[in-house]
């Protein structure tokens, strides 16, 4: 059994620590808890390696492939072991075009995505109003993401944390601002965008708008499917919740600090309600502001430092389908275990010479 110190008490942190827990280490996760969250508790939460797939990424495509496939069996054994609901839903995502210049966007990228081997069918417009009566009638077209899902990344800390905590972790609510002074056998750094000044790694804060809308009646949203949009060039997703809930987002800024802007809500309501006009009558109840933790190549960074240090940092849009694979590959490097080969590409390596001031 060795000492585990993990630095951040997201939905990774948290997962590795569950992890580690069930492999017999004691486990202290360090996190201050404070009222500003992570970028998680912004998040819509797709599991979304198909529509997420985008030109020149066919490793990272790999890679989220691979974590999207190892969800199912995480959220059920996560479930079983909380009694919790995750919000996983499996209807996949449509991507919906609004005009011709979208359209073929769309076809463009779907193109690519099943040159990767991957399933997503083109949808004519009749076929996506059948699969979504909301739609608005002059919608041209689109695909439908199979492989895609969806989770409540703030119903998934809630059942983490549950499960951290029944398999003996204990939560220190306090900062670290110093790794050598952690006293552990092995230190773990799944701190977002805090990764930076703890490792040095080149981990930036990439700003996102998110909002949240809620049904008039409290029922569930008059649609299932996650849709993801073109709207006359602008991009949107809307997620629907079975509590009534739809997330609608998600800006990309490249900016650090933490104010929601006027303009980012209207471009966000108006791409949504130009596809789902029905989103007009939904009360506007939350706008949330999250740090993504980007990096130069917009993948993560596994593996360990020459320190010795453990670091699953940097996963950008992706921190909440790769949150079961990232546990495990972290769990495995505590036991003396190999990366997995589908990781090789995205291991702290390639950023040596930022680490070392060249």
């Amino acid at each position: 059994m060795s000492r585990i110190a993990i630095v951040g008490g997201g939905p990774i942190g948290l997962a590795i620590a569950w992890r580690c827990a069930q492999r017999g280490h004691a486990v202290t996760v360090f996190d201050p808890q404070t009222e500003r969250a992570g970028a998680w508790h912004a998040a819509a939460g797709m599991l979304a390696p198909v529509a997420e797939a985008y030109f020149g990424e066919e490793q990272l495509t790999a890679l989220l492939v691979a974590g999207a496939t190892s969800w199912p069996d995480f959220a059920a054994e996560l479930t079983t072991a909380t009694g919790l609901d995750i919000g996983h839903r499996t209807d996949g995502t449509l991507m919906v075009a609004l005009t011709s210049d979208d359209w073929a966007e769309i076809e463009r990228l779907r193109t690519y995505q099943t040159g990767l081997g991957l399933s997503v069918p083109a949808l004519r417009a009749s076929a996506l109003r059948e699969a979504e009566p909301l739609l608005a009638p002059r919608v041209r077209g689109g695909a439908h993401a199979l492989g895609d899902h969806a989770v409540d990344p703030r119903r998934l800390v809630v059942a983490l944390h549950a499960a951290a905590v029944q398999a003996g972790v204990r939560l220190e609510a306090s900062a670290v601002t110093d790794l050598s002074r952690v006293d552990a056998d092995v230190v773990v750094v799944a701190a977002g965008c805090g990764a930076a000044a703890l490792t040095g790694l080149p981990v930036r804060p990439v700003k996102g708008q998110v909002l949240r809308l809620r049904t008039p009646d409290g029922g569930p949203p008059g649609f299932r499917h996650v849709i993801r949009g073109y709207a006359d060039g602008r991009r949107v997703y809307c997620v629907p919740r079975a509590d009534g809930e739809v997330v609608v987002g998600a800006t990309v800024e490249e900016r650090t600090d933490d104010q929601p802007t006027a303009g980012a809500a209207l471009e966000l309501l108006r791409a949504a309600i130009d596809l789902l006009p029905e989103l007009a009558e939904y009360a506007l109840a939350e706008i949330n502001v999250g740090h993504r933790p980007g990096t130069p190549d917009n993948g993560p960074i596994i593996g360990r430092l020459p320190s010795g240090v453990l670091v699953a940092v940097g996963h950008y849009r992706h921190g909440i389908v790769l949150t079961p694979h990232t546990a495990d590959a972290i769990a495995d490097l505590v036991d003396g275990q190999p990366l997995p080969a589908v990781w090789a590409p995205f291991t702290p390596d390639r950023y040596a010479e930022v680490r070392h001031g060249r």
